[in-house]
């Protein structure tokens, strides 16, 4: 299932990228703002930023200017984003108020910068300068705004407020260019230097139901954490997302992680209800889905399920991870993108990488017979029967259940 993404870059006086500003877009083709809560389009952009093409494809280490409104400015989803990855744009609607003030200043002690979108001064607003203060970025429409309501912003600026850097955007020709940074902007965006690209991405369809039962399990008094790694294992999709979310987020240690168990407890029953309540409400917007990506998931799971059985069957005490290496390894199919971008973007410890990238390790035997098994190879898998040293009633057993498993999952 593909998404999109809306990427205009902002440049510098010497028309070099300095950033990008992610917009939210619908398809491929219309490259405009479509009627969409505001909200909405937030969590839009940030959900597919961080699960689905990632902010490192999207803006090559460069910073992100994303839009929020004063609903996401309050809330806690920027305790899951990096500081150095996005610019939080205050739109212009927000009323500038001292509880708007306390909650910049939060976030600047967090890292972030800030900047200000379609900025016009007011008469009656009296939090300026403290705003100001932890303003990073003003962004001025050079479409709409007056050339008096642009010389009141430049001055207040030079001359209060000097570590504040001007933007000029929607920038139409190289004579306002030239205008703008003659008056002291620093950074323009705009049509005349590149209309928005729009940026594709693969989303995994998820299986909304088993969205539900974790919800169901969150909900408990005193919720049983094996219980809910067990059902999220269940979904590839929302294991993939998890992983994701935590490798994007502040959460993010050097710890590699071998389960799905370990990334609950990273990130925390709190957060993790949170988001999954996120993903089930925008999945229930759009749950689209086709035979190729439920055949696709069964084979993931199958193969998960297959290389666990027999890391059991062997006495494998890091069986989770040899869950995780069969679960992933049909995970550049369902993206269609390069294995080796995917792999980076997750978590997962170097034995796990190691493994699904094709390097030798204890684990690719039995990554090889699970894949064998998909196949119908044969004799593919009767050598590997004989390396790994299972019998071979006991392996039909296990390719049995694991193909009963899949089955009723999918």
């Amino acid at each position: 299932m593909e998404v999109f993404i809306g990427r205009q870059p902002i440049f510098n006086r010497y028309e070099q990228v300095f950033a990008y500003e992610l917009l939210y877009r619908n398809g491929a083709t219309v490259n405009k703002f479509p009627a969409i809560d505001a909200d909405k389009a937030t969590v839009e952009i940030l959900i597919n930023s961080l699960f689905s093409i990632g902010f490192e494809e999207l803006a090559n280490g460069k910073p992100c200017f994303i839009n929020f409104t004063e609903n996401l400015l309050m809330s806690n989803i920027f305790d899951h984003l990096q500081p150095n990855q996005v610019v939080i744009e205050i739109l212009e609607d927000v009323p500038i108020t001292e509880k708007l003030v306390y909650r910049v200043k939060q976030l600047k002690g967090q890292g972030y910068k800030i900047a200000l979108d379609d900025f016009v001064l007011q008469d009656d607003v009296k939090f300026y300068n403290e705003l100001f203060t932890y303003t990073d970025y003003i962004k001025v429409d050079f479409l709409l705004s007056s050339e008096i309501e642009r010389k009141e912003i430049e001055e207040r600026v030079k001359n209060d407020f000097p570590h504040i850097t001007l933007l000029a955007e929607k920038v139409e020709t190289r004579a306002q260019f030239h205008k703008a940074k003659n008056n002291g902007y620093e950074l323009f965006q705009g049509y005349f230097f590149k209309q928005p690209q729009i940026i594709r991405g693969n989303d995994i369809p998820a299986n909304l139901l088993q969205y539900y039962r974790v919800i169901t399990s969150l909900g408990d008094e005193d919720p049983d954490i094996d219980d809910i790694a067990k059902q999220i294992e269940h979904d590839v999709a929302m294991s993939f997302k998890l992983l994701k979310l935590i490798n994007s987020s502040s959460k993010r240690r050097k710890s590699k992680i071998g389960s799905i168990k370990q990334a609950i407890l990273l990130l925390g029953l709190a957060d993790l209800r949170k988001w999954v309540y996120i993903l089930a409400y925008r999945e229930s917007e759009k749950n689209e889905r086709d035979d190729m990506y439920d055949e696709l998931m069964k084979a993931s799971l199958c193969r998960a399920k297959v290389c666990e059985m027999v890391a059991r069957n062997k006495f494998k005490v890091n069986y989770s991870e040899y869950f995780l290496v069969g679960m992933f390894s049909l995970i550049d199919a369902i993206l269609q993108q390069p294995m080796k971008g995917i792999l980076l973007q997750l978590p997962l410890s170097d034995n796990i990488i190691e493994t699904i990238s094709g390097s030798e390790t204890e684990m690719t035997p039995y990554l090889q017979l699970a894949i064998a098994l998909d196949k119908l190879n044969w004799e593919k898998v009767g050598q590997l029967v004989n390396a790994i040293g299972i019998s071979e009633s006991d392996l039909y057993t296990i390719y049995q259940e694991a193909n009963k498993w899949s089955n009723s999952i999918v």
